[in-house]
């Protein structure tokens, strides 16, 4: 489902307008944006739970050139789904 789809979906089942449900969508992603910049998490109950993880540096080898390789520490979003939302997967 691309973003299209998701805010037509979303208007047809909330009885809202596409444009209502655009501006839903993105003022919902620039507070997600501004939390995870605090690092803080955000936790969506029955669904799951974002945050920020940091990847530590580390060495890695070039398999055709043997070449080693540092590969820097960065900052990653994860993604924990819940129990309730494991439970209805498993389902399918």
């Amino acid at each position: 489902m691309n973003n299209k789809e998701l805010t037509s979906e979303l208007a047809n089942r909330l009885g809202k307008t596409q444009k209502e449900i655009t501006q839903l969508i993105e003022a919902s992603v620039s507070v997600m944006r501004e939390e995870f910049a605090k690092g803080n998490v955000i936790s969506f109950q029955g669904f799951g739970t974002f945050e920020i993880s940091k990847k530590e540096e580390r060495i890695v080898v070039n398999p055709s050139s043997q070449k080693r390789m540092l590969i820097p520490p960065k900052l990653v979003l994860v993604f924990k789904p819940g129990t309730t939302f494991k439970d209805k997967l498993k389902e399918k």
